[in-house]
């Protein structure tokens, strides 16, 4: 299966989403975020771990729960504010798990997430 990104997309979403999402998934890729369907985001990430070299896999299972879930908002194209509203938690939380993630994955800029 050819990943949507390897294809040189922005975005993903399903043909049967709402008026309303198919909006925001427009507003999310025209700011230079990328989107992806609720439905479809969980599929993307595993397509891509079993291509991770197990090597950088294993610094995935590092990762606290919170940690894993912030990664997965940012790789989503969530913004740090969103993140934390969506996890109900402090911007300085959000921003502090962003950081540990960066650190424990040796990712030096937030862009560097889009092979997730």
């Amino acid at each position: 299966m050819l990943s949507p990104y390897s294809a040189g997309a922005s975005g993903y979403l399903l043909k049967d989403r709402t008026f309303e999402e198919v909006v925001q998934a427009v507003r999310t890729v025209t700011s230079n975020s990328t989107y992806l369907s609720p439905g479809i985001t969980g599929i993307v990430i595993k397509d891509h771990v079993h291509r991770i070299p197990k090597n950088e896999l294993s610094s995935l299972s590092g990762l606290t729960t919170r940690e894993r879930e912030v990664l997965q908002l940012l790789s989503e194209g969530k913004k740090t504010k969103e993140t934390a509203e969506l996890l109900s938690v402090s911007i300085k939380t959000a921003e502090s798990c962003r950081r540990q993630v960066m650190d424990k994955l040796n990712i030096q800029d937030i862009r560097n997430l889009e092979w997730i």
